[in-house]
């Protein structure tokens, strides 16, 4: 063979093996990188998978890698076995971690699916503890009425009302006292519509098998993010009493009245109670 054809034979063959072994090295970088660290399998996903797919379509897309425990994300999962017969209830998309959190029943996926926000509305997310959201149990589509609660409000200054900008100085000098605001709660809006509702933190799973044998049912032990839809005026009267105040929501029947009672304070809680002489005289 001619000696020219004999060189290129042997570089080729140079070029193979620093390839291969360039490639080892670079396969082996995660676990040079990993030595000595407290390591933990999970699922991580390969490619984007659709919101609504089911379990088999998610196998098909997600790999099992070993993180740092500390990089390990709340809720992450090494296997798939626990959440047969789950959807995935949001896109997931590449190099995140597998959370049992992301997935729902196709009945509670399909709810959430079926529901639209009327066009005419707009929605305001809201973040509340279970008690103040019916102890999570919501569902999109539901109608609630939103309560407002507000603690006193300190009011001293001058009102912007009662100004008069054409007056002297000294006639709006003398504007300097309001007094302070009672304690209110009060509804504010009739019949909003639930959108979505999100979970913070899922129950610990020895919290739920404790309160599965006692036979009851678990609270999130998270803050809820409620959506709710209603017209625009009342959207700022949410988002006002969400940054000043607290919002309570009450569920609401189709056929309940929608009329705005009185707001309400410590002395009309109070003034309307009957005592005890007048229901035996009833």
């Amino acid at each position: 063979m001619d000696r020219k054809w004999v060189g290129v034979l042997i570089s080729l063959v140079l070029a193979a093996v620093g390839t291969w072994v360039l490639v080892q090295y670079v396969n082996g970088a995660d676990d040079r990188a990993l030595e000595g660290t407290e390591t933990v399998d999970v699922l991580v996903v390969s490619d984007t998978i659709p919101e609504g797919a089911s379990i088999d379509d998610v196998s098909a897309r997600v790999e099992r890698q070993q993180v740092p425990v500390t990089a390990q994300a709340v809720g992450s999962l090494n296997s798939l076995s626990s959440l047969q017969g789950t959807v995935t209830a949001v896109a997931l998309v590449p190099g995140e971690q597998v959370i049992a959190s992301r997935f729902v029943t196709p009945q509670q996926f399909s709810e959430t699916q079926e529901f639209a926000i009327p066009d005419e509305l707009l929605a305001v997310t809201i973040s509340l503890s279970p008690d103040r959201a019916l102890g999570g149990e919501l569902a999109p589509g539901d109608l609630v009425a939103v309560v407002a609660s507000f603690a006193p409000f300190d009011v001293t200054g001058v009102d912007p009302s009662l100004v008069d900008p054409d007056a002297e100085e000294d006639a709006n000098s003398a504007i300097i006292e309001l007094p302070q605001t009672p304690n209110t709660s009060g509804i504010i809006v009739h019949k909003a519509i639930v959108t979505n509702v999100q979970v913070e933190q899922l129950p610990e799973e020895t919290t739920a098998e404790s309160a599965e044998a006692q036979g009851a049912r678990l609270a999130p032990t998270g803050n809820l993010l409620v959506t709710i839809a209603t017209e625009a005026p009342y959207i700022e009267k949410i988002v006002f009493t969400a940054e000043w105040g607290s919002v309570w929501l009450a569920i609401e029947g189709e056929l309940a009245p929608d009329e705005f009672d009185q707001v309400q304070s410590r002395n009309l809680v109070y003034r309307d109670i009957l005592t005890i002489d007048d229901l035996v005289a009833r």
